[in-house]
This record gives structure tokens, C-alpha cells and sequence, in this order.
């Protein structure tokens, strides 16, 4: 977790500031926030996370912030329902577990085909599914095809 300050706006006894805010998680995700600062109050500006947050994450996304900028700032936020540190970016994950080798391609499949049954939309299935983004959702679909879980997109002469 690292915090640095963006810029800062004075403006007579008050004082805004902005920062960006980087978490990084054992498993390669990273998330990097701009946050506003200013009279004991935090604002998110903007998001950006690889893989995408699930909307779970999102939500707990400001405890996640709030102990770097008290320490970085010294300012007192006060959590809003969850006392802090109960939800540590070390614990948590942004993008679901998935299993790999050919236990992953299975459940690839398996999501794959559920959705495609019932009329939905199986690509997006399998983005919701694993929290990978749309092309690698695509790269384990044809990895499930690959290994025989899925027919062959065309037929082969």
C-alpha cells in the first residue's frame, strides 16, 4: 500500500487535498484511487483497478483506504459501520478464485453451457464468474474448447 500526494488547494483555515492511493494484492491485482481530502472528510475522485472490483469490493473499498490516509495525514475518519481494519486488503481479493489446470477449464465449461441453456449471454457468464475481463474470459473459453470441454467453434476440413 503506498500514498502520495496529488495537489493541494488552500483556501484561508481550510485545506484540500488530493491523493492517489495504490493497493497491490498477492495475487498481481492492483487498485489505484484518487481520493479527496478535506475537513476531516473523504471523497473517492476516481477508480481504477486491474482486474475490475467486483461490486462486493467496491463497497468495503474505503476501509481499505482509510487506515493509509489516517497514517499518511493524520486525519480521524470515522468508519462508516465496520470498525477499521476489519476488512485488510492483504485478506481480500479482487477477483474471485478460480481453479486452474483442468479443474478450471471444467468449471469454464460448465458456466459456459449453464448460460448458453438458459439464453444468457455465456461469454458474460463466464467474465462474472471468474472477474476476469472480457478477452480473458475469452482465453479460458478456448483453453475449455482446447481440452475438449466445449465443441469446436467451426468445423475442422
Amino acid at each position: 500500500m503506498s500514498v502520495w500526494p496529488a495537489w493541494e488547494v488552500r483556501d484561508h483555515h481550510t485545506a484540500t487535498t488530493w491523493c492517489n492511493v495504490r493497493l497491490a494484492f498477492d495475487d498481481g491485482a492492483q487498485v489505484d484511487v484518487l481520493a479527496v481530502l478535506c475537513e476531516g472528510a473523504v471523497s473517492i475522485e476516481d477508480v481504477r483497478a486491474r482486474p475490475p472490483l467486483s461490486l462486493d469490493d467496491l463497497a468495503v473499498l474505503s476501509d481499505w483506504i482509510e487506515g493509509p490516509l489516517q497514517e499518511a495525514y493524520g486525519v480521524a475518519i470515522e468508519p462508516a459501520g465496520a470498525a477499521v481494519g476489519d476488512d485488510a486488503p492483504e485478506k481480500r481479493h479482487a477477483r474471485p478464485t478460480w481453479p486452474r489446470g483442468v479443474e478450471g477449464r471444467r468449471a469454464v465449461a460448465e458456466v459456459y453451457l449453464t448460460a448458453q441453456e438458459a439464453g444468457h449471454d455465456a461469454v458474460l457468464a463466464v467474465m462474472c464468474a471468474t472477474g476476469r475481463s472480457r478477452r480473458g474470459a475469452l482465453r479460458l473459453i478456448a483453453a475449455a474448447r482446447d481440452a475438449g470441454f466445449l465443441t469446436p467453434r467451426h468445423a475442422r476440413r
